[in-house]
Order: C-alpha cells, then sequence, then structure tokens
C-alpha cells in the first residue's frame, strides 16, 4: 500500500504533547474505516509541525481520518517512499 507524509502547520502555541498523543490516539481508532493505517508521528516544536507517516489508497483517505477526529485536514500530504 502507498505511503504518505502528512504535515500540520501550527500558528501560535501548539499543543501539548498529551493533546497530540490523543490526537492521534482518535486517528488509530477511526484509521480502519477508511482503509488506512498510521504508523508513526513526529514533533518539532522548534518548527511547530507534526509529522504522520500513513499507509494508504490515497492522499484524500488518510486525510480525511484527520477531518473526521480533529476537524482539519492537513496543511501538506504527499507520497513517500520508504529507503534504508
Amino acid at each position: 500500500m502507498p505511503l504518505f507524509m502528512d504535515t500540520h502547520k501550527f500558528e501560535g502555541d501548539m499543543p501539548d504533547d498529551q493533546e497530540i498523543a490523543e490526537a492521534h490516539q482518535a486517528d488509530l481508532a477511526a484509521q480502519g474505516q477508511h482503509g488506512v493505517r498510521f504508523l508513526r508521528y513526529w514533533v518539532s516544536r522548534d518548527a511547530k509541525v507534526v509529522h504522520c507517516l500513513v499507509e494508504a489508497p490515497d492522499a484524500e483517505s488518510a486525510a480525511r481520518v484527520h477531518v473526521e477526529t480533529a476537524g482539519a485536514g492537513p496543511n501538506e500530504i504527499y507520497a513517500v517512499e520508504e529507503r534504508s
């Protein structure tokens, strides 16, 4: 299944670590309804950004989960390929 990286950019204060973890748990709870799988997420407080790595049939399916769970989709989403 294709991989996507989505980016959530924050203006002003970012959510705290607990809020970010809760948002990720909400995504995990909803992912099966959309045929996607959230794999990992990264937080950069300096850049005020959260990145999520998602397996999904398409970018729209991945973004739809965030819209459902948080009320808004990512600022950016793009296909990525895993390399070692």
